[in-house]
């Protein structure tokens, strides 16, 4: 398969917009820290910076340095006017101001990103209407629910509820006191019993609890 050759156009465009990238960035930069960079606003292909940067650096428009595999390019720096120390500290001065502007602005960012989070979280007003109106319509059916528990005439009395619960614990003390009685009676039996005790309850007729998956209450 052949490969598509760039043409010199093409190539010098690349060069020229990377030279002029270059020297107002004023930094040094990979070839793929230009190439990310320009490739949106641009559309320069990885191939194209790194041959139009070795291109600069072969005309000497541009400084090549390598540390390792990796090559950083930057402007000649002799083509800056030199600067007094009083205009580099104005430039200081510039930065520090703008860092802290940036400094408030991503603060500030971070703040409505906080707010936008929230806001997105919570209901919006016709979600919320329609929240309140099924709320009013459960609160309408359990009120006539209860209306209608509190004006039928089959209602169980404190003094019905407490005779009931007074038998129910009569009856399981006497089912305990049988049921204790009829174990020692058995066992007594089975002293002088020749067969099982499962064999005994057979042959005499016996039912037990168990044998229904009955459990006694437990005494309160």
């Amino acid at each position: 398969m052949s490969k598509v050759r760039e043409s010199p156009a093409a190539a010098a465009g690349a060069a020229a917009i990377l030279l002029r990238y270059l020297r107002d960035q004023n930094r040094p930069h990979s070839a793929q820290d230009a190439f990310g960079n320009l490739q949106r606003e641009h559309g320069l292909g990885k191939m194209a910076v790194v041959k139009a940067l070795e291109q600069l650096a072969q005309q000497g428009k541009i400084r090549e340095k390598a540390y390792g595999k990796q090559k950083i390019y930057f402007p000649d720096q002799d083509q800056f006017p030199t600067m007094s120390d009083s205009e580099l500290k104005a430039l200081d001065n510039e930065i520090s101001e703008l860092s802290s502007k940036v400094q408030t602005l991503q603060q500030s960012c971070r703040h409505m990103e906080s707010e936008l989070k929230d806001l997105n979280g919570s209901m919006t007003t016709p979600k919320m209407i329609k929240e309140i109106e099924e709320l009013k319509k459960d609160c309408a059916s359990y009120t006539e629910k209860l209306e209608r528990i509190k004006s039928a005439a089959n209602h169980v009395t404190p003094e019905e509820k407490e005779k009931v619960y007074n038998e129910k614990k009569l009856y399981c003390k006497e089912w305990r006191r049988r049921k204790r009685m009829a174990t020692e009676l058995l066992d007594a039996i089975l002293e002088g019993y020749p067969k099982s005790k499962k064999q005994l309850f057979e042959e005499v007729g016996i039912e037990t609890d168990e044998d229904y998956n009955v459990t006694l209450p437990v005494a309160v």
